[in-house]
């Protein structure tokens, strides 16, 4: 096993000629002037996700949730998928060590293939199994400025996949992290998080930073004592900005990650003994560059332009895979007809290369290499019906990818503020999830036992060259308003219909087959588009200050999910499997207390309903943090979670048996200077 810590140290240790180019650390507002918002003040933020530029809070047309990073301290979460679960409508269980199921109103799964995820605008989507790696999203949590979490569609601006929802994670400017940062903690499942990052600039405009961590992460709850999901990695990383001018503003930023993640699959073969479990480590390991630039033009118009390189090696147990992506896009906000409108438009293109390798027989890529490519255009246009009071925002992207030759996401959305502490809106939308790999060329084996005469049973997947995009209609309306000074609360409601779903199809009846390697029973089954239904919903998210030096937020959200096999389905019965992978109820309530001046106490309670389809029960747990403040460079956190049981199982594990997620906890020391 590896020392994840010394190689940490190591890459400090390249840095020692940078440190030196530095300058006096400089105060910066950052966390601190956060702390102090009012409600209003934080309505008054200004958030990019919605339309690629900034906008208020209280300004936009759709159900969105801000994570700051004050709410990331204090809720002390060691990871980001821990970090969503403040967000309503947003269903995060974990599987084990370092597997997460992610879903935004229904849908919850592995790789969260409704929803489209982005770390500073970059998309870290993968068209290989459709869906997010939440275990390689990682980074230092105190630099995230933000994570703006989108509840519904936002393909007219995104693109595909961005189904049921957007999460973009934003980090802070290099000038907000100047000087020297390190945290150390500890614990009976964090084993240990060694976090070090320093800032400097040169000059007044140009400011960079780089950062270095590695961890150590122990096995959760095993019925069997198997104790297989051990997790430890390190990761490295900059960032530089340079303000050229007061209009002309240049992002460059970078990291490489390693990690190994125990992993227990399931291998297949067509000779005997067929089929077996194998515990072993995942190799997961990759990179990626990142450049924005921004222009302000004449008359106030804006252009933006991003482009990024990322690298992804896995290494798993049963399947590897090397990809390599380039990505291109542009955006331009202006106004062209007075203040009347505000038109944006844009395009990108990427293409993304990957490499299938083969690990077991049971489950193989047929091309084994394969290049995809996304092409786009949008334009949107926000049209001021009555001035400061009534907007409605339309618009349209337009796609073509080598798995869909022509698709559009057309969006129409209405928004009324009456005054500055009420929002009322309402949206009608329309998103794709463009197929993957996994649909298209993917092939996979299970073996299902003795069949007549004694011949080994087997069933396959095959490829489904025309498997086409799933498709949702989607119906929203929502109102934030600002009740009282100390008073806030966000509601949102859904019904989003779905076409052409992912489904699991009979192609016809078993027969003997030869080949490969024996003689053997088979039946015949591909990936379809088989089932068709709704989701139906809704979130509330009040939060109340009663006093300065306490804030109280909760949320609630309901969902309920009904899918079935459309006309002429074969499916076998993927619609159950799919419903039950989301809870129909979840709530959270927090409490943030100032104890004086230099304590905190922290608590989060959550609960969450059964999946009863899938055979897990309902839970309640807490989580809770204690904060010392012995000066103003020193910061220590005692910090537990899932602390009323031993174990709970949040979500079923493939294969099984289902994993306990243990009650955690460890101690965090932060420095600053």
């Amino acid at each position: 096993m590896k020392d994840y810590t010394a190689a940490c140290r190591g890459m400090l240790a390249l840095w020692a000629p940078l440190l030196a180019l530095g300058s006096t650390p400089q105060p910066t507002a950052g966390v601190q002037s956060l702390k102090r918002l009012s409600l209003e003040e934080l309505s008054q933020l200004e958030v990019t996700s919605p339309a690629k530029t900034p906008v208020e809070v209280r300004r936009v047309p759709m159900a969105i949730f801000v994570i700051t990073s004050e709410d990331i301290r204090r809720s002390g979460v060691a990871s980001i998928p821990e970090a969503l679960r403040l967000a309503p409508g947003v269903e995060v269980a974990r599987i084990e060590g370092s597997k997460w199921s992610v879903g935004i109103r229904g849908f919850g799964s592995r790789l969260s293939r409704s929803v489209l995820v982005l770390m500073d605008g970059r998309t870290v989507y993968t068209t290989f199994f459709a869906g997010t790696y939440w275990e390689v999203q990682d980074t230092v949590l105190e630099d995230i400025d933000r994570i703006e979490v989108i509840r519904g569609p936002g393909g007219t601006v995104w693109g595909p996949n961005a189904v049921n929802g957007v999460i973009n994670i934003i980090t802070k400017r290099a000038a907000e992290t100047q000087g020297s940062f390190a945290t150390i903690s500890a614990g009976n499942v964090w084993n240990g998080i060694l976090q070090y990052r320093y800032g400097g600039k040169a000059g007044d405009r140009l400011h960079y930073r780089v950062y270095g961590k590695g961890f150590s992460r122990g096995p959760q709850h095993h019925s069997d004592g198997r104790r297989f999901d051990d997790w430890r990695g390190a990761q490295t990383g900059f960032r530089l900005d340079w303000d050229r001018t007061d209009t002309s503003k240049l992002t460059f930023q970078g990291d490489l990650y390693k990690q190994e993640a125990g992993q227990r699959v399931n291998l297949v073969s067509y000779t005997q003994p067929f089929t077996q479990f194998v515990e072993a480590d995942a190799d997961l390991s990759g990179g990626n560059l990142n450049l924005r630039w921004s222009q302000t033009l004449r008359r106030g118009a804006v252009l933006q332009l991003q482009s990024f390189y990322d690298r992804t090696n896995r290494l798993e147990p049963n399947f590897g895979e090397r990809r390599d992506t380039v990505d291109l896009d542009f955006v331009v906000r202006e106004s062209p007809w007075r203040r009347r409108h505000v038109v944006s438009w844009g395009a990108g293109i990427r293409a993304s290369n990957g490499r299938a390798l083969e690990v077991t027989s049971g489950l193989t890529f047929d091309p084994i290499s394969r290049t995809d490519h996304l092409l786009t255009g949008f334009l949107q246009d926000e049209i001021s019906l009555v001035p400061d009071r009534l907007s409605l925002t339309a618009g349209t992207k337009i796609l073509r990818t080598n798995f869909e030759p022509f698709a559009i996401e057309p969006s129409a959305r209405l928004l009324w503020t009456p005054n500055a502490s009420q929002t009322v809106w309402a949206a009608v939308t329309r998103a794709v999830r463009t197929p993957s790999r996994v649909e298209h060329d993917f092939f996979l084996s299970g073996y299902i036992g003795s069949g007549p005469g004694g011949l080994p049973f087997f069933g396959r997947f095959d490829a489904n060259r025309d498997f086409k995009s799933e498709r949702m209609n989607g119906y929203e309306a929502g109102a934030r308003q600002l009740l009282r000074r100390n008073l806030f609360v966000d509601v949102a409601f859904f019904h989003n219909r779905y076409t052409d779903l992912f489904s699991q199809d009979i192609t016809g009846s078993a027969f003997v087959e030869q080949t490969p390697l024996s003689t053997h029973l088979l039946l015949p089954l591909r990936f379809g588009n088989g089932l068709e239904g709704a989701a139906t919903g809704g979130e509330i998210a009040p939060e109340w200050r009663p006093r300065e030096y306490w804030q109280l937020r909760g949320s609630y959200s309901y969902l309920a999910l009904d899918l079935r096999r459309g006309p002429g389905s074969l499916d076998i019965g993927t619609a159950p499997f799919t419903e039950g992978s989301s809870p129909a109820h979840r709530v959270i309530a927090q409490s943030l207390l100032q104890l004086g001046k230099n304590f905190e106490l922290d608590a989060t309670a959550r609960y969450v309903s059964a999946l009863a389809l899938r055979g897990v029960d309902s839970y309640t747990t807490v989580d809770a943090r204690f904060g010392w403040r012995p000066t103003a460079s020193v910061d220590i956190s005692l910090v537990g979670r899932n602390l009323l049981q031993p174990h709970h199982v949040e979500f079923p594990a493939d294969p099984g048996p289902n994993i306990g997620i243990r009650r955690a906890l460890f101690v965090r020391l932060t420095l600053v200077r």
